[in-house]
Parts: C-alpha cells; sequence; structure tokens
C-alpha cells in the first residue's frame, strides 16, 4: 500500500513538473489559440473534425480534416478590417457534393497525366480518366475526397494540425502502399507553413500541394483581375488544348505569361483562351526555399508571398467557376473569383523524363515546404 501510495505522488510530481515545463516552453505562443470541434458526419457517420487557429495578429485559419481543407482565412486589410480571403463552403456538404478542389490537399499525383497512364520499370499503369482522356489531381477519389487522421499539435513559436493517411497500392491505380503526412502550422509572423512528407513501399509518382483559391480582396465577391502579381519565374511549360505539356520548356518574354515584373492579373488575360492555367518553371538553385510568387490587392492593401521548396508554380486563374457555386456568405463564385498558386513538381511529368523527377523509391521520403505569408504592403 506505501509503495502505491509512493508511487502515485511520483506520478502526480511528474506531471506537474511536465506542465510547468511545457508552460516554460509554450509561454512565446501564449495568444495563439487553436480549437477543435465536429464539423459534420459523413455518410459512413464517420465526423469530420474542424480545427481553428488563431494567432496573436488576429488572423484566423480554419482546416478540417476531410481532404485536409483549407475552408477558412481571414486577415486584416490596411485599415485592420478582418476578412475572408479564400474561396470555400461554411458547411460539409457543399465540399462533399461541389467542390473544385477548394482548399484541398490533392494528390496523390497533383495536376494531369496524359491519357490516364505512365510507364514505370517497364509496366503501364492505368489511372481513372476524370478531366476528359486525362487524369487529374489523383483520380476520381484523390486525397482531397479522403478523412485524414488529424491532430492538433503546438510547438514553440507555432500552432497547427498533423494530417495521415496511408494510400494503399491499387488506389486509384497508382504502385506501392504511400504513407502520407502534411502539418500546417500557423505562427506569429502571419506565416501559414504546410510541410509534406511521404514514404511508400514500392516506387511511385508523388506530387502533392494545396488548392486553396485566394481572392485577397473579398473571398470570392469580385474577380480577382485587378489583384497585381508577381512570378519568379522567366520560362514555362508549353501546352496542348487539353492542358498537358509537350515537353517543351519556353520563355515567359513577350508573352501573357510574363509575371517578372508585377502586374494586373487582368492586365493580358484577353490574349488567352481560357486565362491562366499554366506550370511556370521556377527561378531556383537546389532545393532551398525560395520565393515562387507574390500577390498585391491594391484596394484593402493585403499581400500574400508564397515560398516553395517545389520547382513548379501552377497558376490558375478560376477559369471554370461558372456561378454554379454558392459559397462562403452566399456568394456566387463566377468565372475569375478566386486564383491558386499551386506549388508543384511539373504536371505529366511520368511521361516527360526531361522534366524534375516524381518517383518516389522505397528508401527515399519526399519531402517539400510551402509557405503562405500574410502582409499589408
Amino acid at each position: 500500500m506505501k509503495n502505491s501510495a509512493i508511487k502515485y505522488l511520483f506520478i502526480i510530481f511528474s506531471i506537474n513538473i511536465f506542465l510547468f515545463i511545457n508552460d516554460i516552453i509554450y509561454a512565446g505562443n501564449e495568444k495563439m489559440k487553436i480549437k477543435e470541434e465536429v464539423f459534420g458526419k459523413l455518410k459512413t457517420g464517420e465526423k469530420v473534425k474542424l480545427f481553428t487557429l488563431t494567432n496573436k495578429n488576429g488572423i484566423i485559419v480554419k482546416i478540417i480534416n476531410y481532404g485536409g481543407i483549407i475552408i477558412s482565412i481571414k486577415t486584416p486589410d490596411e485599415s485592420g478590417k478582418l476578412a475572408e480571403i479564400v474561396l470555400g463552403y461554411d458547411n460539409l456538404e457543399g465540399y462533399l457534393e461541389n467542390s473544385p478542389y477548394f482548399g484541398a490537399i490533392v494528390g496523390r499525383y497533383a495536376n494531369r497525366i496524359a491519357n490516364g497512364e505512365f510507364k514505370l520499370d517497364g509496366k503501364t499503369y492505368k489511372l481513372a480518366k476524370n478531366n476528359g482522356n486525362n487524369s487529374l489531381h489523383g483520380g476520381l477519389k484523390g486525397f482531397d475526397k479522403v478523412l485524414w487522421n488529424a491532430l492538433p499539435i503546438r510547438n514553440k513559436d507555432s500552432i497547427g494540425v498533423r494530417m495521415y493517411y496511408l494510400s494503399k497500392s491499387g488506389e486509384e491505380g497508382y504502385p506501392g502502399n504511400l504513407e502520407v503526412g502534411v502539418d500546417y502550422l500557423l505562427n506569429n509572423q502571419n506565416e501559414l507553413k504546410i510541410y509534406y512528407t511521404a514514404k511508400t513501399d514500392k516506387p511511385t509518382p508523388v506530387n502533392l500541394t494545396n488548392h486553396t483559391y485566394f481572392n485577397l480582396k473579398c473571398g470570392g465577391c469580385s474577380d480577382i483581375l485587378n489583384h497585381i502579381l508577381y512570378i519568379n519565374s522567366d520560362k514555362f511549360t508549353e501546352i496542348s488544348d487539353e492542358l498537358i505539356p509537350t515537353g517543351k520548356i519556353l520563355s515567359v518574354k513577350d508573352t501573357p505569361l510574363d509575371f517578372t515584373k508585377p502586374h494586373k492579373i487582368g492586365e493580358r488575360i484577353d490574349k488567352l483562351d481560357m486565362g491562366y492555367d499554366h506550370n511556370f518553371v521556377l527561378n531556383r538553385q537546389g532545393k532551398k526555399l525560395s520565393i515562387a510568387a507574390r500577390v498585391i490587392e491594391p484596394e484593402t492593401g493585403r499581400v500574400l508571398e508564397v515560398q516553395t521548396t517545389q520547382p513548379g508554380l501552377q497558376f490558375y486563374s478560376g477559369n471554370f467557376l461558372d456561378g454554379s457555386i454558392k459559397g462562403h456568405n452566399n456568394i456566387v463564385y463566377k468565372k475569375h473569383s478566386g486564383f491558386c498558386l499551386e506549388t508543384q513538381r511539373f504536371p505529366d511529368s511520368p511521361n516527360h523524363k526531361s522534366f524534375p523527377n516524381t518517383i518516389l523509391k522505397p528508401n527515399q521520403i519526399y519531402r517539400e515546404t510551402t509557405i503562405y505569408k500574410f502582409t499589408i504592403k
């Protein structure tokens, strides 16, 4: 009995010491808050979790573990007024019924794979054709449509959510069991950091990104054509009418794709058939984190800067939004209501040997980082 009492007191003492040390470690982010609640239920009865992250400056990021979706980001304008800056839904049903990848993690292979197939180690793998004759963003049930395991995390200088998903061999036609981890971390420097990791037991293509639609003015209540965009890229991958790379890498000079000097998104968009949906080859050396793009909304003064370790950036100007979707606050999302800056490997890379490698092998770990930084001009 005496030994049990001593053991109990030791456990209580250890817990108190842990809590004391924990308070010291996290004293620097005491004004950062993370809240977990239920967002809804799937048809299977599984609960979907909503995580709300708030930093000391009042920036709010909301993420659900269905699709790893960023459903909301609210940031202040130059007068301090907080407002929505992304497109999305206020309820789970919207994401389940009709969502063009709003805010989601996309994979196993983000972007398009031509003819829904690729060859690897002498074998041809057939994928679902969910975009004309091509496979897009992982297929019929990509990572945007699965329930991720998720836990809140609190670090010394940030708070966030850790997502995990096991994509089994054969899922959507891809080989190998793929273990995927995605960490979303918000800090007091107004940065939302996204860390991607993956490992496999069999060679497989991997290309992960986030598909958030931004509108820094009003979260989709007007178009994004007056946003001023800079892209750190001198080249782009030429595409066919089906938006599949031809294999050629061309200069942006003297084309509507030249954003090496900042200019309005709508300034030359009418020179393109639909709008922007192009992969830019980023100016970078090695794997170090570097700037990919910067966007300024002149009326509100909001600025979004994107940094990444990835070699490519897909700039998409919301060309297929057609007014059929009502999102946050019943806003109707029309053509060009939002833009995406998807950091990535190049589209259709498994079918182009000259493009950066996307094949992950069992003895390797896939690691990529993207940062969204929110400031005021």
